[in-house]
């Protein structure tokens, strides 16, 4: 079972660059925990394909359809106290947006603070720099 962040879980229901690396690594581990807000930034990444043009209405209705199989076959880690503590001291070590270590505080929770060994999948480079950092193996 992995982490898995958003900017890797929108390739695998909308077609980007890095679709087929995120296709293959879910294929080799279908297991996929998630934060709690992953969904809805899942979500407000079709709106803004669709606002933007990159995606027309009617494929986002099948890319939404895919978006909510995925999301719902995973484990979820709830907010929390504990996240929202790793989160603000994330945020005093690397350069992190609030949602961003969020996740990765939502991550540590998970691997009850000892993520070395465990994995992290990730897109985002500031997100893998500071998972990379805080002792995840960084995938893909």
């Amino acid at each position: 079972m992995r982490f898995w962040d958003s900017s890797a879980i929108v390739p695998l229901f909308m077609q980007e660059p890095r679709s087929s690396v995120v296709d293959a690594l879910l294929l080799s581990d279908p297991e996929i925990t998630i934060w709690w807000a992953t969904r809805t930034e899942c979500l407000s990444a079709l709106a803004r394909a669709v606002r933007d043009g990159t995606l027309r209405a009617r494929e986002e209705a099948e890319a939404r359809r895919r978006a909510l199989a995925v999301i719902g076959d995973t484990a979820e880690i709830d907010c929390s106290e504990d996240v929202r503590n790793q989160a603000d001291e994330l945020l005093a070590r690397y350069p992190l947006s609030a949602a961003d270590a969020l996740q990765l505080g939502a991550s540590i929770a998970w691997t009850r603070h000892r993520p070395a060994g465990f994995e992290f999948v990730s897109l985002d480079a500031r997100l893998r720099d500071a998972a990379g950092r805080e002792g995840y193996t960084v995938l893909p």
